[in-house]
């Protein structure tokens, strides 16, 4: 079977899955509400200048005007003072911008309460691996990426797409990529500046100018080096607009863009609700019978593997091999799927034959070099654990569709009723030596109650000759297992 996109779009949703060979490998969601306009450029009109706070207001077509610090204005902007300026940069912001003067500026700062975005003159336009500098004529480098002939063979890779129009900076992710992704990343970033460019011209102001992409068409950009053989889009509107997009940006994905206009949801058909559903377990079956156990925590990412009801054919050290070896393609996967990052520890089952463990690295390796993140894998330590790391791209698919459970907040695990009946009847006597009253009224969550006058009734009777006071125990249907309260009547 082929490599396809499916995009899913609804009005405050858009989903979009890679599947290879009809298996869910990456699943993308941006939801509208969290989109925010960082990033985006406007050609926006001078409203106030405040030479107090060295600062002016920007009309840039919002609801509140935005704010332009002196600091944030670069010589190359086009200011009152001209070509003087660019030479010896004067701090006064009267100096700087004028009332009803046209700037183009970007979003550095989301607004936030009353107060509008911030903003810049410092233009850039980011891709997957470069940052365009309009008016730079210079290439720089992340200082992440460490290698000196990593930096060199980048910075000679790149610098051939310097020009009056702009440089570039190298980003983080570039480390390995090849030649020709680097000038693709180029090229559509200087086009992207002349449609800028263009769109600047016009007589019309407070408009934006750029916007950061849309999820459709930043994953079409990313994947544009992938073998795709479709790309399906159930909305009209969606598609008609990447047709625009590819035909003038990346046109070699244009033919293989389809619309999907049948009743049955694109993704049922596919089957990738289940997958997401069943991406948000902690345990995944193995097809012999074992399984993993995926734990995601604030620090790292541990995944366990276990033979479960594999007992394989031959002896038990064959059964853990073949375990392990399955496991690695299954971890793969999911790492891409879940869109874990960071430190991941692997424990796998314990192998004594030192090629087995061998055989086991090297199939992970090969499966992990499937994926578009980057990743590197130290082999096993000495607790015989493998360690390896996954660069961070985007918040994982658990943090996107999922928030702290409000019971356990977060923990996985809650106390059980017998010992929150326990805590209770400590509360009571606690209670009882502080203040006076004539009975007890206990609220507490539907299982706690049924707990305390059935398994524990004797307990909670204890108490009452202890105290020398009725208890009284009611329902509260909307508390949780751990919450109760015990009210002085």
């Amino acid at each position: 079977m082929a490599a396809e996109l499916l995009i899913n779009v609804t009005p405050s949703e858009t989903r979009v899955a890679y599947l290879d060979n009809g298996i869910l490998q990456e699943i993308h969601i941006e939801r509208e509400a969290k989109r925010g306009i960082v990033g985006n450029i406007y050609k926006g009109r001078v409203s106030r200048v405040l030479p107090g706070m060295q600062a002016a207001f920007v009309d840039i077509g919002l609801d509140k005007s935005a704010f332009l610090h002196a600091s944030d204005i670069v010589p190359h902007t086009e200011c009152v003072a001209g070509e003087e300026q660019k030479k010896f940069p004067i701090k006064n912001i009267s100096e700087l911008v004028r009332p009803g003067q046209d700037l183009m500026v970007q979003v550095v700062k989301d607004p936030l309460g009353t107060k509008g975005a911030r903003l810049t003159t410092d233009i850039t336009l980011p891709s997957r691996y470069l940052v365009f500098m309009p008016g730079a004529s210079h290439v720089g480098v992340s200082q992440r990426i460490e290698s000196d002939a990593e930096r060199t063979r980048l910075k000679q890779a790149v610098s051939q797409y310097c020009d009056e129009q702009g440089g570039f900076i190298i980003r983080t992710a570039a480390e390995g990529i090849s030649d020709n992704e680097l000038a693709r990343d180029a090229a559509f970033l200087k086009r992207l500046w002349a449609k800028v460019e263009k769109r600047k011209k016009r007589h019309q102001t407070r408009i934006k100018l750029y916007g950061e992409i849309a999820l459709a068409a930043r994953v079409l950009r990313d994947f544009v080096e992938a073998p795709l053989d479709h790309i399906r889009i159930d909305s009209r509107e969606t598609y008609e607009r990447l047709v625009e997009f590819t035909t003038e940006y990346v046109p070699e994905l244009t033919a293989k863009l389809e619309h999907y206009s049948a009743k049955q949801p694109i993704f049922d058909l596919f089957d990738v609700e289940n997958e997401i559903q069943r991406a948000m377990d902690r345990k995944v079956t193995l097809k012999s019978g074992g399984y993993l156990i995926i734990d995601q925590t604030e620090a790292m990412t541990t995944v366990d593997i276990n033979t479960g009801a594999f007992v394989g054919h031959r002896n038990l050290e064959e059964t853990i091999f073949n375990t392990n070896i399955e496991a690695t393609q299954v971890i793969a996967r999911q790492l891409r799927l879940r869109n874990l990052g960071g430190i991941i520890i692997i424990d796998f089952i314990d192998m004594n034959n030192e090629e087995h463990r061998r055989r086991v690295l090297h199939t992970l390796e090969s499966a992990m070099s499937k994926d578009r993140v980057k990743s590197s894998i130290n082999g096993f330590s000495s607790l015989g654990l493998v360690e390896m790391t996954r660069k961070r791209t985007r918040e994982s698919l658990e943090h996107i569709l999922c928030g702290k459970c409000p019971a356990c907040q977060g923990r996985g695990t809650m106390k059980t009723a017998e010992t929150v009946c326990y805590e209770i009847m400590r509360e009571i006597v606690r209670v009882h030596h502080s203040y006076d009253s004539d009975s007890y009224l206990v609220y507490a969550s539907p299982k706690v109650c049924e707990t305390l006058k059935n398994e524990e009734a004797h307990a909670l009777a204890e108490v009452e000759i202890f105290v020398g006071k009725q208890v009284k125990v009611q329902v509260e249907p909307l508390y949780t297992q751990e919450q109760f309260d015990v009210v002085l009547m």
